[in-house]
């Protein structure tokens, strides 16, 4: 039998040997919590911080005006180009401007434009809310109807109809990642264009949108890129459909010649056409310097290490979480982040962030805890099952 003690020297042993733990010191944490949300908010690598006061203090405050032209309205096209290689995209891509959901919105209605004579979009039915929110009215804007369906159940539902099918790559509630590449090719085989939602995804594992033949995506820089609160958000446009891409929020940021006033708008011939409106430059500058920690990493590592820490975490529920309920995969088909089930999910997560464990929960009964590979230890791991055990153990003595 396998004791908490064997566990204790396990979670050291891979501690120890893992190839990825020197990035956890580039990273600001309190060593006293075992932080388990990067899915939903990154920790900030350390240096970020200077870096925005550098910006404040000596581009806003010492260049004022004179920074727009010193490289900040370059900035979105810059920074897209960073985030590029970590989502498997050739460079002229991905801008990063504006929210996830103002770019879901430019992206659908645009894919409705490249596929004119269609009247249907395809949702994935356990999308993240707001992504159903905006297909609705995408397609109630632009005359299409929206049906819901499950991820897998895709290839069988799309149609000559479809125009656009709209798919999480990791599902937000039980980790499970779907299959970008099969299901591009099957939506491609019926016509229809596919855009991903990477939030979950990027900067967890690797992603290949070439080589998969992905049309459009969008994903979220302040979850495991480690952006920032409201860090602005990403658009991959494929460079096929590049020269075609109408997004309808036409604003001045994304007009071939902003600074010269007109009065018609004209599309950039690049990727910065999915811009809108002015950027968030002291957002888009915390991103800018949080991307560092990317620099020269290996993904296939990445991956490696947010796998072992999800089977550690098997093992450990294995042993010391008898009867628990995990929706999420144990094998490959999973992103980095362990789901448990839980009737009291919200007051079960309360008290384990008061024991310094930080996850969190989704209703109804979902306790959910992200495995960010550039911090998270094994460890760790252990510490918040063992105290998820503790806590029950309480439950059934009271």
């Amino acid at each position: 039998m396998t004791t908490v003690t064997d566990l204790v020297a396990e979670a050291a042993a891979l501690d120890a040997a893992d190839p990825l733990a020197h990035k956890r010191n580039e990273f600001d944490l309190d060593p006293g919590i075992a932080y388990f949300d990067g899915n939903s908010l990154g920790a900030p690598p350390k240096h970020v911080a200077d870096r925005v006061a550098a910006v404040v203090r000596e581009e806003w405050g010492g260049r004022l005006i004179r920074s727009w032209s010193e490289g900040w309205w370059e900035a979105p096209v810059r920074v897209g180009e960073r985030i590029a290689p970590l989502v498997g995209a050739a460079p002229g891509q991905v801008v990063v401007a504006d929210s996830t959901s103002v770019n879901l919105f430019k992206a659908l209605v645009a894919a409705t434009r490249l596929n004119p004579g269609r009247d249907e979009i395809l949702v994935d039915a356990d999308t993240f809310p707001t992504d159903g929110y905006l297909a609705d009215e995408a397609a109630r804007l632009t005359g299409r109807t929206v049906r819901r369906v499950v991820a897998e159940g895709m290839p069988d539902e799309v149609s000559d109809r479809t125009a656009v099918a709209l798919i999480n790559h990791v599902d937000y509630v039980t980790g499970r990642v779907h299959d970008l590449a099969a299901l591009t090719e099957a939506l491609h085989r019926k016509g229809t264009l596919a855009l991903w939602d990477l939030c979950h995804s990027v900067g967890a594992l690797p992603v290949e949108l070439d080589a998969a033949g992905v049309d459009l995506a969008v994903g979220c820089t302040y979850k495991f890129l480690n952006g920032g609160p409201g860090a602005p958000a990403f658009l991959y446009v494929a460079t096929k459909w590049l020269d075609r891409f109408e997004q309808p929020l036409a604003g001045w940021a994304g007009d071939r010649d902003p600074f010269a006033m007109r009065g018609a708008y004209e599309p950039h011939a690049g990727m910065a056409r999915g811009r809108a409106g002015t950027p968030d430059i002291l957002s888009l500058l915390a991103l800018d310097a949080a991307l560092d920690v990317w620099d020269g990493l290996d993904l296939g590592l990445l991956r490696e290490k947010g796998l072992a820490l999800g089977d550690f975490f098997f093992r450990c529920t294995d042993e010391l979480l008898d009867g628990a309920r995990i929706p999420t995969p144990r094998g490959d088909d999973r992103g980095h982040q362990i789901s448990i089930v839980d009737d009291d999910a919200a007051k079960t997560m309360a008290a384990l962030i008061e024991r310094g464990v930080i996850g969190d929960h989704r209703p109804p009964n979902v306790l959910r805890f992200g495995l960010a590979p550039l911090y998270t230890t094994f460890g760790e791991v252990l510490r918040a099952v063992t105290t998820l055990g503790e806590l029950r153990l309480r439950e059934l003595r009271s």
